[in-house]
């Protein structure tokens, strides 16, 4: 037993060092940093983690740094999916952003209950790290997978034909507007005119 966890410890520990080798900006201040105290960029970054989810139990603000973190480094990769010409980034950002967007949906109405639960940014941003985990069974992907998807398949036509006549009540409510306000244009004019007259 000890020895598989020491295994998947060595592993996540290589997969980490391994991404902390890529090119990008943040690896290449981690780089500097690395040459400048001579402690490895992988400590170094566990050493950040680890004051990261200290402050998020304790610190104030963590609200927003939670919140940040989730936004700010799948939003740089949703960008570097977008620009690359492979298809399966860009379905495991959109997938991420899918289960976001439910998670802050479900947050913003259980929000009255939220404050009872102890280090809930920290919790939630632990969550949010195993969505944006860079493996092939990360979070986002198992749930979708799991609950969103038999979800929306089993209603995708009943939403379709809402959105479909939604988009016409739109279409017809804009057309109205625009013919009252034609008609209103019209009818200053008229009035302008009457009142030019009058006036001469």
């Amino acid at each position: 037993m000890a020895s598989a966890v020491s295994e998947n410890v060595e592993t996540w520990k290589a997969k980490l060092d391994k991404i902390l080798h890529e090119k990008n900006f943040a690896n290449d201040t981690l780089e500097k940093i690395e040459q400048k105290t001579g402690v490895r960029r992988l400590y170094i970054a566990l050493g950040l983690l680890a004051f990261l989810g200290l402050y998020l139990m304790i610190g104030y603000g963590a609200q927003f740094v939670c919140n940040f973190v989730g936004f700010l480094y799948p939003a740089y990769a949703s960008i570097k999916a977008i620009e690359s010409h492979t298809k399966d980034d860009d379905t495991k950002w959109l997938t991420y952003w899918v289960v976001y967007a439910l998670f802050s949906l479900i947050e913003f109405f259980a929000d009255i209950f939220l404050f009872w639960i102890p280090f809930y940014w920290f919790l939630k941003c632990c969550f949010l790290g195993y969505c944006m985990a860079p493996t092939a069974w990360n979070g986002s992907h198992t749930i979708y997978n799991r609950a969103i998807r038999p979800i929306a398949l089993k209603y995708q036509d009943r939403i379709d034909t809402a959105l479909d006549k939604a988009s016409d009540a739109i279409h017809e409510a804009g057309g109205v507007a625009e013919k009252m306000a034609t008609e209103a244009a019209a009818e200053a004019a008229k009035r302008h005119i009457v009142d030019s007259s009058k006036t001469d």
